[in-house]
């Protein structure tokens, strides 16, 4: 069963809405970059790790180059080696996917709304798993500052010129 967030738009899967899930995480940025740019960089998912550290050997299962609804990918984050699937997907403003490793079970949404500056985006994830809640209750906060950092990079790369 699938329900909506309250506010935010975000479609959870009933295991992993916040509140459920033991392990949350939510940050937001005002980016000053169109909402198309930012959808864009996102779903260029093999060329994350050309601008974000956190991720590595991302690689797409289905052959194509970008996320798509449906799409799988394999790649490292965290230091831990992820299978996602792209859940839902609606081009410039929003996309969700799953992640499955060993001891961590994983749900990441993005929101992406028109600003005043150009686009609000919303990063929130969800997981289960020992690990999971092993890697919070050990490193608090860890989560939260490198989505942050992904926030930024996104920003950073949403407005350099198209094609670089």
């Amino acid at each position: 069963m699938t329900i909506r967030a309250e506010k935010d738009g975000i479609v959870w899967p009933s295991r992993f809405r916040p509140g459920v899930a033991p392990v949350h995480v939510r940050n937001e940025l005002d980016m000053a970059a169109a909402p198309s740019r930012v959808f864009a960089t996102l779903i260029a998912a093999p060329h994350w790790p050309d601008w974000y550290p956190n991720a590595k050997n991302v690689e797409m299962l289905d052959g194509g180059a970008r996320l798509e609804a449906g799409a799988r990918f394999r790649w490292t984050t965290f230091g831990v080696r992820i299978i996602s699937e792209v859940k839902e997907f609606s081009p410039n403003e929003r996309i969700a996917w799953d992640g499955r490793a060993f001891g961590v079970d994983v749900y990441h949404a993005w929101l992406i709304r028109p600003s005043a500056r150009g686009a609000y985006v919303v990063t929130e994830e969800t997981q289960h798993g020992g690990i999971a809640r092993l890697a919070a209750a050990l490193m608090p906060g860890r989560m939260s500052k490198f989505h942050q950092l992904w926030l930024e990079a996104l920003e950073k790369r949403s407005r350099e010129p198209a094609g670089k």
